[in-house]
């Protein structure tokens, strides 16, 4: 791990953080597949920059995108005012799982969390992604809601 970096994204990670999200049986049936279009991407990717609680992450190894995580922050009134900050989308490739590129990601993302004056660390996770689960009770998080979602 002596090259690896982990960075705000860039436009131009774009078609690597797509190529991320769709490398597992899940996201493989909802996102983008290599040579389709990625402008709902580069939508969605601009809109995320230009918003200071949006932070779209990478991790980059000698110029290689091996992985990616979404983090927001969300101010709030319940529990005193408190910040939350949310982590969604997190994928490492599956060529270099194992190798605790996770583990430093998450301390990345916790360490923003409290330079943002957050005090809680949230997410969610499939319930079809028992690895997942293990994983993030392996780094402290704990099962404490029941989660929904309503496509619209």
């Amino acid at each position: 791990m002596v090259d690896v970096v982990i960075r705000r994204a860039s436009l131009q990670d774009v078609p690597d953080i797509v190529e991320l999200l769709a490398d597992d049986d899940l996201g493989s049936q909802r996102e983008a597949h290599p040579g389709m279009q990625l402008a709902s991407y580069d939508a969605a990717f601009q809109e995320l920059y230009a918003d200071p609680n949006q932070l779209l992450a990478v991790v980059e190894d000698s110029g290689e995108i091996i992985g990616t995580l979404q983090l927001s922050f969300i101010p709030g009134l319940s529990r005193r005012g408190a910040k939350r900050g949310q982590i969604e989308a997190v994928r490492i490739a599956s060529h270099r799982r194992g190798e605790q590129l996770g583990e430093a990601l998450f301390a990345w993302a916790i360490a923003e969390c409290v330079k943002r004056n957050c005090t809680l660390v949230q997410l969610t996770t499939d319930k079809l992604r028992p690895d997942a689960q293990r994983f993030y009770e392996r780094l402290g998080f704990r099962p404490t809601h029941v989660g929904y979602k309503l496509p619209i």
